[in-house]
């Protein structure tokens, strides 16, 4: 597939005219602060806790499981305006965050909330079959490595194929830098280990949409970085990866545009 550039303009012009489809007659609850990780110290038990935003009369929908950004030291759960009232049931989730926790324990805390969405999402009126992982940032890396790296899902008994799309909003697929400036490594000094969503590339992954925001305006050259994410997805074989650049948007404004992406794809792959 390929690269994609999306303009102020016209992701305005698409948010304008796009329909969502749905019954008229829904209404949506929300259920706030459910521990996904009950046994823990009370760090854990403080910050593994989520919310559920669901519609009360549909079945079987999409469901988006979102993780904020922060730079993995920062941060709180939400919901943003953009994902409701379209259909989906939403959890929003809150994880660890360095340095009081370590990077294992914060990256275990995004594979155990998905493993909580897979074991009880059709409580709250979600397919198991249509999850959809999303984030900002560090949210965005936090996805990237539980969908690529199998062996954290599996500790829960989940398989990460099992995951309909990972879709990344500006997530770091080197070594995330707050890591590294633990290892006293500067920001821009590059590295890759088993803490970089590049070192798990895979042709087998769930469909990836990569989204960055402009190049001239993104964080430490993250844009340059999910090129070559994509680009050695496609080498490996991967059949469905795309990546979208947000002209004229930053790291920070870029999820406004990049929502309409997510529901697009979400659209197109619960059609097949």
């Amino acid at each position: 597939m390929k690269i994609l550039k999306y303009s102020k303009k016209i992701v305005a012009l698409a948010v304008l005219v796009m329909v969502v489809v749905m019954s008229a007659s829904a209404q949506y609850q929300t259920v706030k602060d459910i521990p996904y990780a009950p046994s823990g110290n009370q760090y854990a038990k403080e910050r593994c806790k989520l919310d559920v935003y669901y519609p009360e009369k549909l079945k079987d929908v999409p469901v988006v499981v979102w993780f904020h950004g922060g730079g993995l030291e920062g941060g709180e759960k939400y919901i943003d305006a953009e994902l409701m009232n379209a259909g989906y049931t939403v959890v929003a989730v809150n994880y660890r965050l360095l340095p009081k926790a370590t990077i294992n324990e914060v990256i275990d805390d995004a594979a155990a909330a998905v493993a909580w969405t897979f074991k009880n999402i059709a409580k709250y009126n979600g397919s198991t079959k249509k999850i959809f992982l999303a984030g900002h940032s560090a949210g965005g890396y936090l996805i990237d490595m539980i969908g690529l790296d199998k062996k954290y899902l599996a500790k829960y008994g989940v398989d990460a194929d099992q995951i309909a799309a990972i879709l990344p909003f500006s997530g770091q697929v080197i070594t995330h830098y707050n890591i590294r400036k633990l290892q006293n490594i500067p920001p821009l000094q590059a590295t890759i280990d088993e803490y970089a969503p590049l070192t798990f590339i895979r042709k087998d992954a769930p469909p990836i949409v990569i989204i960055s925001a402009d190049r001239e305006l993104e964080l430490y050259g993250r844009y340059e970085e999910q090129a070559y994410f994509w680009r050695m997805l496609k080498l490996v074989g991967h059949k469905d990866v795309t990546l979208y650049e947000m002209q004229g948007y930053n790291h920070g404004d870029m999820p406004h545009p990049a929502y309409h992406i997510l529901k697009e794809t979400i659209k197109r792959i619960c059609e097949k």
